[in-house]
């Protein structure tokens, strides 16, 4: 996973200057302080969408293991999914 310093200087090789503005009233650019700011709030912005993403994925990965060990269960007692919908305990 990308540490914090390792995503702001990716973002500041993206983005190596900041204006604010409009066409109709001109652009600024940030001063250092608010580029070094900005910078800083959309780093931490992408790390937690990296970490959200793997946790999603790390979630899939275990309910799709947990159905395994499920299914090998059943068959160990000589059951199937169908079976369990038979009686009423049906599965998703």
């Amino acid at each position: 996973m990308t540490t914090l310093n390792e995503m702001i200087a990716i973002i500041k090789t993206e983005n190596p200057t900041l204006q604010v503005g409009s066409d109709e009233q001109g652009y600024t650019q940030l001063s250092a302080a608010d580029y070094e700011t900005t910078i800083s709030e959309w780093a931490d912005a992408r790390l937690k969408k990296e970490a959200k993403a793997a946790a999603d994925e790390a979630a899939a990965i275990q309910a799709e293991a947990n159905k395994a060990i499920a299914t090998a269960k059943l068959a160990a007692l000589g059951l199937t999914t169908d079976d369990l919908k038979a009686l009423g305990l049906g599965t998703n």
